[in-house]
C-alpha cells in the first residue's frame, strides 16, 4: 500500500460573517509544488497562482465548509473541525479510485482533530511544517476570499471584499449604521451584543 498524508486546514474561525471554510489535499510526490507556505504568510495573488497548481497537480484535493447557521447552532470550533470532516470525506469519494490502494494519514493544523474513520493527528503550526497541510491552507483560504468577494458584491454597504469579514474598525462602523446582515454570525459576541443593544432601544 501507498503510504500517503492528507493535509486538512481551515479558513475563517475569526471573521464575524460567512461560512468558515476547510480543505484537505493529498500532494503527488512525483509533482513537486515550489512555494507552498501558510496561506496568511502569502500575498492574495500568490496564493491564486498556488491554488490553481494544487487542483492540477495533487494526487487529491477537496473543499468544504460549513454555514453560517452551523456555526452559530454549534460553536465556530464544532464547525470547523465539521467543514473538516467534510473536506476529507468529500475528497475520498472524488478520488476514490486514485485512493483506493492509499494507507492515508490525515494531518490537521492545529490542536483539535475531526473525528474521521482514518489515524488523523493534529500539528501545532502545521501550515508552516507541512507542505499538504499549506496547501490546504492555501485552498481553504482562497475559497472563502471568493465567498467574501461574491457576499461584497450581495451587501455592498459592510465592505467585505476590504476586510473579508473580520471585526476592523471599517466593518464594525458598518454594522453600526446598517445592522446585522443574514451573513453575519448571531453568536459571535461583538454582533451579539449589537442585537441586544437593538432588542433592548
Amino acid at each position: 500500500m501507498m503510504a500517503l498524508i492528507c493535509g486538512v486546514d481551515e479558513a475563517g474561525r475569526g471573521p464575524l460573517a460567512g461560512a468558515v471554510y476547510a480543505a484537505a489535499v493529498v500532494l503527488n510526490p512525483d509533482k513537486p509544488i515550489i512555494g507552498l507556505a501558510d496561506s496568511k504568510k502569502l500575498s492574495e495573488k500568490k496564493r491564486d497562482v498556488l491554488a490553481e497548481a494544487i487542483k492540477q497537480d495533487a494526487l487529491a484535493w477537496s473543499i468544504a465548509s460549513s454555514s453560517v447557521e452551523e456555526i452559530d447552532q454549534l460553536n465556530i470550533l464544532q464547525a470547523s473541525l465539521l467543514a473538516m470532516k467534510r473536506a476529507v470525506e468529500q475528497m475520498m469519494a472524488d478520488f476514490s479510485s486514485v485512493l483506493a490502494n492509499a494507507d492515508l494519514l490525515v494531518q490537521v493544523d492545529g490542536n483539535q482533530r475531526p473525528k474521521l474513520n482514518y489515524p488523523c493527528e493534529a500539528i501545532v503550526k502545521g501550515d508552516s511544517k507541512v507542505q499538504a497541510i499549506s496547501a490546504a491552507s492555501i485552498l481553504s483560504k482562497t475559497a472563502r476570499d471568493a465567498e467574501l468577494y461574491q457576499l461584497d458584491q450581495q451587501y455592498p454597504m459592510y465592505g467585505f471584499a476590504q476586510h473579508k469579514g473580520y471585526p476592523t474598525a471599517a466593518h464594525m462602523a458598518s454594522l453600526k449604521l446598517h445592522g446585522v446582515s443574514p451573513i453575519h454570525r448571531r453568536s459571535f459576541a461583538p454582533v451579539r451584543s449589537m442585537l441586544l443593544s437593538i432588542a433592548s432601544n
